[in-house]
C-alpha cells in the first residue's frame, strides 16, 4: 500500500496496513537538506527537494508544500520581513487592512500571477505531484479566514475588531474565504491531494466568538475545498480544548491537534468517525525525549483516538529533533493500524 493510499484509505474509514504518518516539516526539513530556510520559503524546486528526501528517509505517507503562513499578505502587497534561515514574518505594525475602508477595495490576487508568492506554491505542488504524486499524498496549503484575516488586518486589531464591528469581521472573513477558494483550486488543478488549513489565530479565541465568527467561515471554506475535488486537513495551532467541538463541525475529514489538547478530550468531543491526527509534544516528547519517550506518548494518542488516527507529533517537527526519535515515530507508525 502506497503512503497516498495509506492516507486516502484512512480518511474513508477503510482498512489500512498500517497507521498513516503525516508530520509537518519545514525548518526541519530544510536543515535536513542543508538548504537555508530562506530559500525554502521563497524558491519552491529547494522545497520540494528537501521534502522529498525528509519524506523518504523516515518514511513519511506525504509531503507537503506548507513553508510560512505570508505568502497569500505577500501578494496583497503586505510589508514582509525577510530572513536569511528563519521563516518571513508579516510585520503587523504596517498591516494591508491598517484601515477598514480598505477592504471595500482590495482586490483578489490571482495565484498564478508570475513571480507571486501564490503562484510559487502552486508550481512547488505540481513539482511534488510530478515527482511523488503516485507514491505519497501532496499537501497544498492555505490560510484559514482567521488566520488570513489576522494576516491582514493585525491580530490584536482583529481581537478588537470581534467586539467593536462584527459586520467588518463577517466581510473581512467571507474575502478570506473567496482568496482561499481559488489559492486552494489552483493547488489542487496543479496536483494537490489534499488541502491543509492553517487558521492559528482561532486559538485565541474562546467558544462564543468562535461558533459565532470563525466557525461558520471555516465550514464555507472546507465545503468549497470540497467542491473543488479534494479533502481537508484542519491545523489550529495552541490550545484548542475549549473550540475542539466546533472543530470536529468544520466538515474537515482529518482534525490535526496541537499538543496542549489532550487527545482523549479530542475525541470525547469529536466522537467517530472525525479522524484526529497528532498530538505528542513536538518539543519535549519528539526533540527532547527518548525513542522510548516517543513510542510511549504516541501508544497514548492512539489509544484514545483509534481507529480513526494517523500520527503525527502535535505541530511543526522541531529543528534539532534527533534523528532516532523520528525513526521512532516511524516505527510506532508501521506498528500499529
Amino acid at each position: 500500500m502506497t503512503g497516498k493510499e495509506r492516507i486516502l484509505r484512512r480518511i474513508r474509514h477503510e482498512p489500512v496496513d498500517r497507521l498513516p504518518l503525516m508530520p509537518i516539516t519545514m525548518m526541519f526539513a530544510a536543515d535536513f537538506a542543508g538548504v537555508r530556510y530562506g530559500d525554502y520559503a521563497r524558491d519552491h524546486p529547494v522545497l520540494a527537494k528537501a521534502q522529498l528526501a525528509v519524506a523518504q528517509r523516515f518514511g513519511f505517507d506525504h509531503v507537503s508544500a506548507i513553508s510560512d503562513p505570508a505568502r497569500e499578505t505577500a501578494d496583497l502587497g503586505g510589508a514582509i520581513e525577510w530572513f536569511e534561515d528563519q521563516p518571513p514574518a508579516i510585520i503587523e505594525s504596517r498591516a494591508v487592512l491598517h484601515e477598514k475602508s480598505v477592504l471595500d477595495r482590495l482586490p483578489l490576487p490571482d495565484p498564478l500571477r508570475p513571480g507571486s508568492r501564490m503562484k510559487d506554491r502552486v508550481d512547488g505542488v505540481a513539482l511534488l505531484a510530478r515527482e511523488a504524486g503516485s507514491e505519497l499524498l501532496v499537501e497544498g496549503w492555505v490560510e484559514g479566514p482567521c488566520a488570513l484575516g489576522a494576516d491582514l488586518r493585525g491580530l490584536n486589531t482583529l481581537m478588537l475588531d470581534f467586539i467593536d464591528d462584527p459586520p467588518f469581521v463577517e466581510a473581512l472573513f467571507d474575502y478570506c474565504v473567496r482568496l482561499e477558494t481559488e489559492f486552494a483550486r489552483a493547488q489542487i488543478d496543479a496536483g494537490a491531494g489534499i488541502i491543509g488549513i492553517g487558521d492559528a489565530a482561532a486559538s485565541l479565541v474562546g467558544p462564543r466568538i468562535y461558533e459565532r465568527f470563525v466557525l461558520p467561515f471555516e465550514k464555507k471554506l472546507v465545503a468549497a475545498i470540497h467542491e473543488a475535488g479534494a479533502p481537508v486537513r484542519l491545523h489550529i495551532c495552541g490550545n484548542t480544548r475549549k473550540i475542539a467541538r466546533g472543530m470536529g463541525e468544520t466538515g474537515a475529514e482529518i482534525v490535526d491537534l496541537d499538543f496542549l489538547t489532550p487527545m482523549a478530550e479530542a475525541r470525547a468531543a469529536m466522537p467517530e468517525p472525525q479522524v484526529l491526527l497528532g498530538n505528542i509534544d513536538p518539543v519535549r516528547v519528539l526533540r527532547d525525549s527518548t525513542p522510548d519517550g516517543v513510542a510511549a506518548a504516541l501508544e497514548e494518542c492512539w489509544r484514545a483516538a483509534a481507529p480513526s488516527y494517523i500520527a503525527g507529533p502535535g505541530c511543526e517537527v522541531p529543528r534539532g529533533t534527533p534523528h532516532d526519535n523520528m525513526d521512532a515515530m516511524t516505527r510506532f507508525a508501521q506498528s500499529r493500524q
